[in-house]
C-alpha cells in the first residue's frame, strides 16, 4: 500500500513541479490545477525498519550445505541416468551458489553477463572469478540501476571451480549465439526472475527445508555469514550495495554459536586483564 502511495505522490510532485508547465496548462484548459493528494494524514507511514514477515530469516550454515548438496546430487542423478536436464541442473546449482557467494538479488543474478566476471589484483589466484560487476542493482528514487563490484571473499573460494567449469565448458552446449548472458536457457534466452523463484522453491522442497526460506534468504545468509566470519559492517554494506547501514543490520541475524563465541572472547579478555593486575 505504501508503494502505491509513493507512486501517486511522485506523479503528483511531477505534475506540480515549477520546472514544468502542467499547472499553467491546466489552469488555461480547465480553470483549475493539479495538487498533491498524498499527504501524511492519508497515506501509510513507514514506522518500522523491517516490515516483512517475521518468518523470513537467513539459512544456517547446515541449511546452505543441505541445499547445495541437494542441487549437486540432482546433477549427478540426471547425468548418470542419461536423462535430459543434467546441463540445466548444473546451471541451476551454480547460479544459486553464485547468489549466495556474492549476496545477489534475483534480478542482479539473472542479468549477469560473461563480461561481468572480473579480476582482482589482490587475489590473482582466482583469475577472472575474483569479483562480479553488478550492473543491475536496485535503483533508488526513480534513478537508473545502481552499479557495484562485489569481491569474492576467501570463505567462499569453493565457488570458483564450479563457476570455471560452467563458464568454460557448459554454455556453448546451449548454443547461445550472440547472447552474452551467463545463465542461458535451452531456448537460447536469458534466465528469468520467475524461473529463479520457481526452481528455488522446487529445490528447497527436495532438500526438505522450511517454506519460509526464499531465494532472497540467500542474500540475508550472505550478510549474516560475512558478519560471523568477522568482516567489518562497512565492508558488508558495500558488498551488498546498501545505501544505509541500518538496512544491512536488518539483514543480519547471527547464530547463537557466534554470540556465544563473542561472549567467550570478551570473558577471556576480562580474565586476562584481571590476571595481569
Amino acid at each position: 500500500m505504501r508503494h502505491h502511495h509513493n507512486a501517486i505522490k511522485t506523479f503528483c510532485a511531477y505534475l506540480i513541479d515549477p520546472n514544468y508547465d502542467w499547472v499553467e496548462i491546466c489552469e488555461n484548459q480547465f480553470g483549475t490545477h493539479p495538487v498533491q493528494v498524498c499527504l501524511p494524514w492519508n497515506t501509510v507511514a513507514h514506522k518500522a525498519q523491517y516490515e516483512g514477515s517475521g518468518k523470513r530469516r537467513p539459512l544456517t550454515f547446515d541449511e546452505v550445505e543441505t541445499l547445495f548438496d541437494t542441487a549437486d546430487a540432482k546433477v549427478e542423478e540426471l547425468a548418470l541416468s542419461g536423462k535430459k536436464g543434467a546441463l540445466a541442473a548444473l546451471r541451476d546449482s551454480q547460479l544459486f551458489k553464485t547468489a549466495y557467494a556474492f549476496g545477489l538479488r534475483r534480478n542482479e543474478l539473472a542479468q549477469l553477463d560473461l563480461a561481468d566476471l572480473h579480476y582482482n589484483t589482490e587475489a590473482k589466484q582466482w583469475g577472472r572469478y575474483a569479483a562480479l560487476h553488478v550492473r543491475w542493482g536496485k535503483a533508488a528514487g526513480g534513478g537508473a540501476p545502481r552499479r557495484r563490484t562485489v569481491l569474492l571473499v576467501p570463505e567462499f573460494d569453493w565457488w570458483v571451480p564450479g563457476m570455471r567449469q560452467w563458464v568454460e565448458e557448459a554454455p556453448d552446449r546451449f548454443d547461445p549465439g550472440n547472447l552474452d548472458a551467463i545463465w542461458v536457457t535451452e531456448r537460447r534466452t536469458r534466465i528469468s526472475v520467475g524461473y529463479l523463484d520457481r526452481r528455488f522453491a522446487e529445490l528447497r522442497a527436495e532438500a526438505g527445508l522450511p517454506k519460509e526460506l526464499t531465494l532472497h534468504s540467500l542474500r540475508h545468509s550472505y550478510v549474516t555469514h560475512l558478519i560471523e566470519h568477522g568482516y567489518a559492517d562497512r565492508f558488508v554494506q558495500e558488498q551488498v550495495g546498501h545505501q544505509h547501514s541500518s538496512t544491512t543490520s536488518i539483514y543480519t541475524s547471527v547464530s547463537g554459536d557466534f554470540k556465544n563465541r563473542i561472549l567467550a572472547q570478551a570473558l577471556r579478555k576480562i580474565t586476562d586483564e584481571e590476571i595481569e593486575r
